[in-house]
């Protein structure tokens, strides 16, 4: 993990390319110091309808200081006074602007792990058809993410990530942190190393889902367990970041799908989101996509109030959280011989009934709904997947958690066993194959148990599911 590949540096150090550069690095600390009288300081994400040029940032540096440059998409990033956006956004080469805004990756709450001692499976994985039965650990499906990398934007992994995954399955040479961006925090920078000293846990448990990982040395299965993880840190150690940085982790992705990557089928999964769509960020995700990457990421946890970006934008695959309503009931010890198999505890691989049948299932309340001009796509399961999460430094310990972002990695391994059996699958092609064989989850209401012993009735609506319950071995089937 020590190897860094940076294809493009230009975009991360656009004032050290030459002596002209150079000097004008300084009329530019003159110039703005004048800018910033002008009112409160703004991070300012700016897309071009023309050529990045020198003229262009001389112009724009005029009106605030450029701190970085996207030159693969023509965009840049400046901090600048907030009265100047009006004059910012009426030069001739200016598309749009954008200001810097959040993005999140926190999970709506945490159960801890007591047992999971049997621990060969989970429900989540046989809700998606991933593996036949918990118990027996037997996978339903022929394929594994081979020679598939996928890129986890978030917040990189726990110092102790070996104590959970197979080294071979971390792609530590192109492993990376993005930090700074933003309102007043000045330029998007790399952050040596500190992608494996992460201290939130939120990528490392989305890392579980897609690769699996080790209870204690039992290993419990993943989606596409050998697929090739590339941990991009964009997250804080609070866990969040803004628009900014996470433009510059697709883009580096990018170039590594443009570079030593051209050979292999590439997949981002981005478990966050915020309330706006950053015109930046966009087109990264344009861009990504043109190069042949595909992306999916959290519908977001605000229920009524509409999905986050960049998840609710078309072209990305975004998903909702569904639940199972035999997660926490109770059951006698030991069960009556009545009793059907998936009445077993389920951290002990409680068997999901197969088929899938629709009528087990529920959307989390919390989970976004599309509002007009988002685009809600599948739902998988995010209500409450287990998984390594720490809530001390080096201590290592499982958690439950519910959200949108435990939901994302299970479509985003699905798209490694898709592309490992189709390497050439488009977005659209991907999208598509995952919508039209999803099990159509009608509105409707459930009863169930929640982790605390409480009873709880969530419903839904159509606009709660996109096109349902997705499904590993119909995905498959159908390429």
């Amino acid at each position: 993990m020590k190897s860094i590949i940076i294809t493009n540096l230009t975009s991360l150090y656009p004032l050290k390319k030459g002596p002209f550069i150079i000097v004008l690095a300084a009329s530019v600390l003159l110039t703005s110091a004048n800018a910033f009288a002008q009112g409160r300081q703004l991070g300012l994400n700016i897309l071009l309808n023309s050529e990045l040029t020198e003229n262009v940032i001389v112009e724009l540096n005029k009106l605030g200081m450029v701190l970085n440059e996207y030159r693969q998409i023509g965009a840049l990033h400046i901090r600048a006074p907030e009265n100047n956006i009006p004059a910012i956004e009426a030069l001739s080469f200016v598309e749009a602007v954008s200001p810097d805004t959040e993005r999140y990756g926190r999970p709506v709450d945490t159960v801890p792990v007591e047992d999971f001692t049997d621990g060969w499976g989970t429900w989540d994985l046989d809700a998606v058809d991933v593996i036949t039965d918990p118990r027996l650990n037997i996978r339903q499906v022929d394929f594994n993410g081979a020679g598939v990398y996928v890129a986890v934007i978030d917040s990189g992994l726990v110092d102790s990530w070996r104590q959970y995954f197979p080294q071979e399955r971390i792609a530590t040479e192109y492993a990376i942190c993005f930090g700074g961006g933003g309102m007043e925090q000045g330029r998007v920078s790399i952050q040596p190393n500190k992608w494996e000293h992460d201290q939130d846990s939120h990528g490392t448990h989305v890392t579980s889902t897609i690769l699996g990982y080790s209870f204690f040395g039992i290993p419990t299965n993943g989606v596409a367990p050998m697929a090739t993880i590339i941990p991009i840190k964009v997250l804080n150690q609070k866990g969040w970041c803004w628009s900014s940085v996470t433009a510059q982790g697709i883009l580096y992705v990018a170039d590594l799908k443009d570079g030593p990557l051209a050979d292999y089928p590439v997949v981002i999964n981005m478990s966050m989101g915020g309330p706006q769509l950053d015109v930046v960020e966009q087109a990264a995700i344009d861009y990504a996509i043109s190069k042949g990457i595909i992306i999916v990421a959290s519908a977001g946890n605000n229920g009524p109030d509409g999905m986050g970006y960049p998840g609710a934008y078309e072209p990305v695959i975004s998903v909702a959280a569904s639940g199972w309503v035999w997660e926490w009931i109770p059951v006698p010890v030991p069960p009556p011989p009545e009793a059907p198999d998936y009445f077993l505890p389920w951290w002990w691989g409680r068997d999901v009934i197969d088929p899938t049948d629709a009528e087990d299932f529920y959307i989390a309340d919390w989970s976004s709904r599309e509002l007009p001009g988002q685009d809600l796509d599948v739902a998988a399961p995010g209500s409450w997947v287990v998984g390594p999460y720490q809530m001390q430094s080096g201590w290592i310990s499982y958690y439950y958690l519910g959200g949108t972002s435990m939901a994302s990695p299970h479509v985003a391994g699905i798209v490694a066993l898709m592309l490992q059996k189709n390497p050439g699958l488009s977005t659209t092609e991907a999208e598509t194959i995952l919508e039209d064989n999803a099990i159509h989850l009608a509105p409707g209401t459930r009863e169930i148990v929640t982790p605390w012993g409480t009873i709880e009735n969530p419903s839904w609506d159509e606009d709660a599911t996109g096109a349902g319950l997705v499904s590993a071995v119909a995905a498959l089937s159908a390429i």
